[in-house]
């Protein structure tokens, strides 16, 4: 007889530290270990319900007095390429895509910290070392890609996208590109490339982390058509960004207790 029990993995909630996002704000995140059996499964169905994956741990935004943080990801169905979109790509037709296993390399890391000291010199992987980088790339437990992105004119190494295939989608796990170019866009860029990509592999989402309306450092994700944000338990389309504007009304007041007992848990087979 065959039965189907629940995999069940330990979820814990962070300690709260300043939102990187939002000023005045604290952020706090339920996670969880992504290791052992089944790690796939459950990969695919905690993505499905808004978390993300760093490393080897899952994790979703569970501040006490906010909402505001929406898992976002484009229904590629629906996108159609705006005409600044249409530009940008032309701009970047030189750069060539190299996709490859999750390897870290010196090139990778020298444009890594060259974007990071010129966009994020403040944020929290400010400090990080080569063999954090290293980690970062590398420590993985399901099907990842290192995405490079070359100019075909000089063969410098000009983006990098870290990048999960999920059953549903490709999930853009962390980007960096050379900051000094602004006119190519290259981050809009990267993810036209991934709805390309996701186009050929007919997969349906390219998810891509976290919009948070009222950061403008976020902005950008509401510029593409067919977004869809996870909201009140379900995904549904961005019809007008004004309507999560208000980020005073998110508030979480659900117990983490409650939080955990509603997320779905993937099925696995035993004999």
């Amino acid at each position: 007889m065959r039965h189907t029990l629940p995999i069940a993995p330990q979820f814990y909630v962070t300690a709260p530290q300043p939102c990187p996002y939002l000023q005045d704000r604290l952020e706090r995140k339920l996670f969880t270990a992504l290791q052992g059996e089944g790690v796939d499964q459950l990969n695919n169905s905690l993505s499905q319900q808004g978390f993300r994956r760093s490393q080897n741990v899952l994790y979703r935004p569970s501040c006490s007095d906010c909402n505001a943080c929406l898992s976002a990801r484009i229904n590629v169905t629906e996108f159609t390429a705006s005409r600044s979109q249409r530009k940008t790509s032309n701009r970047n037709a030189h750069l060539i895509r190299r996709a490859t296993s999750p390897w870290a390399t010196e090139d990778q890391y020298a444009l890594f910290r060259t974007y990071l000291d010129s966009r994020h010199a403040e944020g929290g992987m400010a400090d990080m070392d080569v063999f954090e980088y290293a980690a970062m790339v590398e420590e993985t437990p399901i099907r990842s890609r290192v995405i490079e992105y070359m100019n075909s004119k000089t063969g410098d190494l000009t983006a990098v996208a870290l990048t999960d295939v999920l059953e549903d989608g490709l999930s853009m796990v962390y980007s960096f590109y050379q900051p000094d170019l602004p006119q190519q866009s290259l981050g809009t860029y990267m993810v036209l490339d991934h709805i390309n990509i996701a186009r050929e592999a007919d997969l349906p989402y390219v998810y891509l982390g976290y919009w948070v309306p009222g950061s403008a450092k976020m902005a950008y994700k509401s510029k593409f058509a067919g977004l869809e944000v996870y909201a009140d338990g379900q995904w549904q389309m961005l019809e007008n960004p004004d309507q999560f504007s208000d980020v005073d009304d998110h508030k979480n007041n659900t117990p983490i207790a409650e939080q955990v007992a509603n997320i779905q848990l993937p099925q696995k087979n035993t004999g």
